[in-house]
């Protein structure tokens, strides 16, 4: 071989073709589970996972901005309705009563009177926005509140009851509310034969059972004097006029005992969102959820109509607007909340100062919950996952 063929090949031997030396083939692909194949990223897209040794947390990103923003609007609506007044009470007084400079009446309207009434406005709509969602999501229909279980309505023949024969139109302790709740909330299960598929059955009987309380309290009403009938009316219609630290106080360990309960219970009713087979399959005791997710949802709407009458559509809105801010990612049971207090505040302030006399604030929320209830009801985006 001479020295310009060094290092080429060789020829074959004649009858033989060369042979081609083929391309390097692709690696097979590994099967999922296998050790070669990849991990599979399940982090849900706005979630950040934390990690400490053998425990991890998904923190909720876009949950969490949400839940920031709707505590610094309650701020500003806690100090709007601070200084909104309708007895024309002027910013510099306003500001005196609140450090406690002026004079002492001003100084006890402020803080003995205003304040107290807002804190316990913002809890109230916390307690309706928690059990508002979590009777939404039990049911899957967006117009599934409280209200149409008849919750609401017990609360409110209770708080009525209490006060036949009275001569002093006071409403009667605010106890009575959940009370009143959860009998009826018992006597629509009963009826319903049980909580029934995602709970339309219980809807169904709440309406009629609803509907009947409802017509009960408004005869014991007419029964009573004047003097007592007024002073239940206002109540009725939903008021925080009168409430203070003496009820904000229960109603706050209330709400900081059964929280972390509704969310556990929201954690669990995301799954429910799939057949009861299927969230079966995936560990969900599905009896045991909807039962607590009912009796959370009871308790919470009935100490807060006991506390601040039957306030309309709270319940309904808050979840919804919790929803859409928050994403459709998880079950929105903190931002409902939140929302729910905002709302109350917002509404709250907002009868205090468009009218000469002050309008209750479940006048206001009724007023603005209309043209809310339309839109829900004829909003585009069907079949989104949540009604």
């Amino acid at each position: 071989m001479t020295e310009s063929t060094r290092g080429t090949a060789e020829p074959a031997p004649a009858g033989r073709k060369a042979p081609v030396p083929s391309p390097a083939a692709p690696a097979a692909p590994a099967f999922p589970g296998s050790p070669d194949a990849a991990p599979a990223d399940v982090t849900p897209p706005d979630s950040l996972v934390i990690r400490t040794g053998a425990f991890s947390w998904l923190f909720p990103r876009r949950g969490s901005l949400v839940a920031v923003a709707l505590g610094a609007l309650i701020l500003v609506l806690v100090a709007l309705g601070t200084f909104a007044s309708s007895t024309g009470m002027s910013l510099s007084e306003t500001l005196s009563g609140l450090f406690g400079t002026g004079d002492p009446a001003t100084v006890m309207l402020v803080q003995d009177f205003r304040l107290p009434r807002i804190a316990v406005g913002v809890l109230v709509g916390a307690a309706l926005g928690i059990a508002g969602c979590l009777t939404q999501t039990l049911a899957g229909n967006r117009l599934a509140t409280p209200d149409i279980i008849g919750v609401n309505e017990g609360a409110t023949a209770a708080v009525v009851a209490s006060v036949v024969g009275s001569s002093t139109g006071m409403i009667g302790e605010w106890w009575l509310g959940p009370v009143g709740a959860v009998l009826a909330a018992a006597l629509v299960v009963l009826c319903a034969g049980g909580a029934g598929h995602r709970g339309h059955r219980v809807l169904v009987v709440g309406i009629g059972v609803s509907t009947v309380v409802g017509a009960v309290t408004d005869l014991v009403m007419s029964r009573q004097n004047d003097n007592t009938a007024g002073g239940v009316f206002l109540w009725t219609v939903g008021s925080l006029s009168g409430r203070d630290w003496s009820v904000g106080t229960p109603l706050l360990l209330i709400l900081l005992v059964l929280l972390p309960f509704a969310l556990a219970a929201g954690n669990r009713l995301q799954l429910l969102r799939f057949d009861d087979d299927t969230a079966a399959g995936l560990g969900v005791p599905v009896r045991r959820v909807r039962a607590l997710a009912l009796a959370l949802a009871v308790v919470l709407s009935g100490v807060a109509a006991g506390i601040g009458g039957p306030i309309a559509f709270v319940a309904l809105a808050a979840p919804v607007l919790a929803d859409r801010l928050g994403g459709r990612a998880r079950v929105p049971v903190l931002a409902s909340g939140l929302v729910g207090g905002a709302l109350i505040a917002g509404a709250d302030a907002l009868g205090r100062v468009i009218a000469p006399v002050e309008i209750p604030v479940g006048v206001v929320t009724s007023v603005l919950g209309g043209p809310f209830l339309l839109w829900v009801l004829f909003r585009s985006d069907r079949g989104t996952g949540r009604p």
